[in-house]
């Protein structure tokens, strides 16, 4: 995941209005320093970390929504429904690698003990995708899935890869929708406005 850029030229005695001001430019400008890869479906983790920055910007906009204008609760709404609509195309990439590593022979225990690993470290902090059982019976490389099975792992794997092509068309549509309505500019004038001091 890509590190926050940090952000310079806060100035601690400075209202907290000015401050957030600056935050939220430099969030959003990160935001959209991954622009490049939308459309490519396949920069998985450019299009993870364009998630990332457009959580982090919807973060600071909801933390200073006392001190910025409120005309940025809408914008907040728009970077939320991106940061899920990424989130769902992240989940479906997850199912998928899954799903391909349990189909394709393994000749090693170093993926298996990877994907059980990053499953058992999500599940306390968070709700899992995927089980870390299901994870390790899935991607084991001692287990072969019988016929049946594999018929049914090919079936699901082409079911969510067809989800996946779905949910980046609805991203992609939605990021040039704001793109029309020039949401950028729109947010960055928002935030010119004369600050609330606090």
């Amino acid at each position: 995941m890509a590190k926050a850029k940090p952000v310079t030229g806060l100035d601690a005695q400075a209202p907290t209005a000015t401050n957030a001001r600056i935050l939220a430019r430099e969030r959003l400008e990160e935001m959209y320093n991954w622009s490049e890869y939308v459309d490519n479906p396949f920069e998985v983790r450019a299009l993870h970390d364009l998630r990332i920055a457009a959580k982090r910007l919807r973060y600071t906009l909801e933390l200073f929504e006392d001190v910025l204008p409120g005309a940025c609760t809408s914008a907040v709404k728009e970077v939320e429904q991106i940061q899920d609509e990424l989130g769902q195309l992240h989940d479906s990439d997850v199912i998928i690698a899954l799903l391909r590593l349990g189909l394709g022979s393994q000749d090693s225990g170093t993926v298996y003990d990877q994907a059980l690993s990053t499953a058992q470290k999500k599940q306390g902090k968070q709700q899992t995708l995927v089980r870390p059982d299901l994870v390790a019976e899935i991607v084991n490389p001692q287990v072969t899935p019988s016929a049946e099975e594999r018929y049914g792992l090919e079936q699901l794997l082409d079911k969510q890869q067809h989800r996946r092509e779905e949910q980046y068309l609805a991203f992609r549509q939605h990021w040039y929708q704001l793109q029309a309505e020039d949401f950028r500019r729109h947010l960055l004038n928002v935030l010119d406005r004369e600050p609330v001091t606090t």
